[in-house]
């Protein structure tokens, strides 16, 4: 019956287990609720809307955080049903310490500090802020999600080498505007660190314009960076683009179905014959 129990509760809290309206019903609440509380930090900033609405914004969040917490514990008390936290007590320790744990921690700590060390209001407010990292918890709440990171786990190796070469040619190019330029502006392009500003403004096509070549070569060199950051940056576009076609085409040769006796969902590949 325990462990039974502690199933239920653990397909319950994860989505991607299970298929039924009760899960469906949970899932969708949680996400109401995360967004529901980023809203809340973001119009807590408005004085006016802070002063009139105070006492909402008080409950709104005790309600929150009391939720969070029941969902934190059971997250941790369920844990140990998944096989990379299998043991009973260094299991759910080390789910605690997961990335999924120490974001779900986060997002209730403040308010606690607050409770038990009696923080400064205002610097409560600052840690509220914690409660933003709820958002990179929403993938664990949508379906959809499991693809997007299907394609950046799979795309990792092409997409970490486009980040190289875009870092080396930010080096390149602070470098050669250093030298081009450190003669006419000398407090302006006062060195390659400093000129690493520029070269990300300007390989992004941002071009703030507070820093701008004067020589002649910094001009020319100027035009050929923002041309070689329109090609550099398109590359992560189109290795992220190339990877949702072919996750999009592997998703849609599967068939699930399910298990009339233990109601599980199993994915079968469909075959494709020509004929």
């Amino acid at each position: 019956m325990y462990h039974a129990t502690r199933k239920k509760v653990h397909i319950l809290l994860h989505p991607e287990l299970g298929e039924t309206k009760w899960d469906k019903t949970v899932n969708a609440f949680i996400i109401f609720l995360i967004i529901s509380n980023v809203l809340v930090v973001i119009l807590e900033t408005v004085p006016s809307l802070h002063d009139k609405y105070l006492t909402f914004f008080y409950y709104f969040d005790l309600i929150s955080v009391i939720i969070f917490t029941i969902e934190y514990v059971l997250r941790v008390w369920s844990s140990d049903h998944d096989p990379r936290y299998k043991h009973t007590f260094f299991g759910r320790i080390k789910y605690m310490f997961s990335a999924e744990g120490l974001i779900d921690l986060l997002a209730i700590l403040p308010f606690y500090v607050h409770v038990i060390v009696g923080l400064d209001l205002r610097m409560l407010r600052i840690l509220r802020l914690l409660r933003f990292l709820r958002l990179f918890r929403l993938t664990a709440y949508m379906k959809s999600a499991k693809m997007i990171r299907n394609v950046f786990v799979k795309r990792a190796s092409d997409l970490k080498l486009s980040v190289v070469l875009i870092l080396i040619l930010i080096i390149i190019a602070s470098s050669i505007m250093y030298f081009a330029e450190h003669t006419a502006q000398p407090t302006v392009f006062s060195s390659i660190p400093a000129t690493l500003w520029y070269a990300i403004v300007t390989l992004t096509t941002v071009g703030f314009g507070d820093m701008i070549p004067v020589t002649i070569i910094g001009k020319v060199m100027t035009g050929v960076i923002m041309l070689s950051g329109v090609a550099i940056f398109a590359l992560p576009a189109g290795i992220i683009t190339a990877g949702f076609l072919e996750e999009v085409q592997h998703l849609r040769g599967k068939k699930t179905i399910k298990c009339p006796h233990c109601g599980e969902s199993f994915h079968l590949e469909q075959q494709h014959h020509e004929h």
